[in-house]
């Protein structure tokens, strides 16, 4: 062998040995163990695709439990599986367009007959998500499906996967007009101790998360926010999920980690909506930290992604509230003229950017404009009340009286425009936010220590920063408006 053959081969040794060894990272979703009755040969790929379901990665646990239909076409458990993938209890209530696919694969699963008395019973209780789906009220549904878990959960009392499914139940049917947080207690009673003995499963520490996500229980799901990403690094809603405590608790730079991490990931494994999820919630955290050019670089780069389908909820309302928050957190009124309102979004999306157009015009003094704003979020109000989404419509309600406060006050009505505001944030504090966002895009109780800071009432102005920062802690506007009331107070 020739000396300078020999030398080539010798400095390509590095880097054949860097190839061999430049692999992916494990995946790594958590340990969970799902006994069934199916082929063998079939339950870890089982097993991984409800670890994939525990971490809301639907799209993934979908495509892992057809596999799972391919290997065993008699397995009625995978079929559960996929219909389960296209039901997003803790999200949205079931899209129309994922009716008739989980209804057959439901149906399949039923026709096939196969299986445990349990592995019937996850089946039979499904079966009511999907069933006259077009007549019968989603929540009545969702109900008929937690009770049926219940049942199943109470007959089997040592299988995990039972109590957990039921935990998720009961948070898919707490009621956000419900303060006292009884479906979030009784899940998280029967998670915790389920967390102890199975510490690394991901869904019964995603699961906590979501109990706790409310301002009464946030600090009882710290430890849980701490360890979800840990357990399920490769599922970028892992990542996420943590965010959803630390916002509570007005930890800024915890959540900021978080959804730097999802984006991430999200962002590699091409979940678009996931990606923006945690975008939002990066937005929302700068701009509590103070961090305004950092929030800017993130709508920047929203700006740069194409074609988003605004048609999706979770995608449309992250897209719409990025701009609108940084522009109403820092009171910037011309840019909030400016925007306009995405046509093919849902209408509590669209709802969101008329509202802020409309807060716009209200504080430029425009009140003659605002009030055309004030009508359109009226009818987008009457169209959800119309569709069963009363949810949404109490919230575009709250928007609405914002509005009119704002339009008041520069009519120079000051009781009619403090009486307004005072409805909006007492309604608004009346109902849980759903996880879809991290709080009311400007609280209407901050708005009322604005609106009376305006009208020169600084103690009354405090009392409300006080409880606004009581149900958000942390929020850079609330401690901001809390100072200077304060200072007010000592000039007089």
């Amino acid at each position: 062998m020739s000396s300078r053959l020999l030398l080539l081969l010798l400095s390509l040794l590095p880097l054949q040995a860097q190839e061999q060894h430049n692999h992916p990272a494990p995946e790594k979703l958590g340990t969970v163990s799902f006994p069934i009755t199916c082929s063998a040969s079939v339950q870890q790929p089982f097993n991984r695709a409800v670890a994939l379901l525990h971490s809301f990665a639907y799209t993934e646990a979908r495509n892992a439990f057809q596999n799972v239909t391919r290997i065993d076409p008699t397995c009625a458990m995978a079929h559960w599986g996929v219909a389960m993938s296209y039901y997003h209890p803790l999200w949205e209530t079931l899209s129309p367009r994922a009716i008739p696919s989980g209804h057959a694969e439901i149906a399949q699963a039923l026709q096939l007959k196969t299986g445990s008395q349990r592995e019937q019973d996850f089946i039979h209780a499904l079966s009511f998500i999907y069933t006259d789906a077009q007549t019968v009220p989603y929540r009545t549904r969702a109900v008929q499906y937690e009770k049926a878990m219940s049942q199943l959960a109470q007959a089997n009392p040592n299988d995990a996967e039972s109590q957990i499914f039921y935990a998720l139940a009961l948070l898919g049917t707490a009621l956000p007009t419900d303060k006292t947080h009884a479906n979030q207690k009784k899940a998280v009673a029967i998670l915790e101790p389920l967390n102890r003995a199975y510490p690394d499963h991901p869904g019964i520490t995603h699961y906590l998360i979501h109990g706790c996500d409310n301002a009464e229980m946030a600090a009882q799901g710290l430890a849980s926010a701490r360890a979800y990403a840990q357990i399920a690094p490769s599922a970028p809603h892992a990542l996420h999920m943590p965010s959803h405590i630390f916002t509570r608790l007005g930890l800024w730079d915890d959540s900021i980690d978080s959804n730097l991490a999802a984006r991430k990931a999200a962002h590699q494994q091409g979940d678009t909506g996931e990606e923006l999820h945690a975008m939002d919630y990066l937005v929302y955290a700068y701009l509590q930290r103070g961090r305004d050019k950092d929030a800017l670089e993130v709508i920047q780069q929203l700006k740069d992604m194409p074609n988003l389908n605004m048609r999706d909820f979770k995608i449309g309302y992250a897209a719409t509230a990025m701009p609108i928050r940084s522009i109403v957190e820092r009171s910037q009124w011309f840019g909030a003229v400016a925007i306009v309102p995405p046509e093919a979004a849902p209408p509590h999306v669209i709802a969101i950017a008329v509202w802020e157009r409309g807060l716009g015009l209200a504080h430029q003094g425009h009140t003659a404009e605002a009030r055309e704003q004030i009508h359109r979020l009226q009818q987008l109000e009457q169209q959800l009340r119309a569709s069963d989404n009363s949810y949404w419509a109490t919230q575009v309600e709250v928007l609405r009286r914002e509005v009119m406060a704002w339009s008041a006050q520069a009519e120079n009505k000051p009781q009619e425009a403090a009486t307004l505001m005072r409805e909006a944030a007492d309604t608004e504090d009346s109902v849980e936010k759903l996880p879809v966002t991290p709080g009311p895009i400007l609280p209407a109780r901050e708005q009322l220590g604005s609106l009376l800071l305006e009208q020169s009432s600084p103690n009354l102005a405090l009392k409300e920063f006080e409880l606004d920062l009581a149900n958000a802690p942390g929020r850079y506007a609330a401690m901001q408006g809390a100072v200077h009331a304060a200072e007010l107070m000592r000039g007089k």
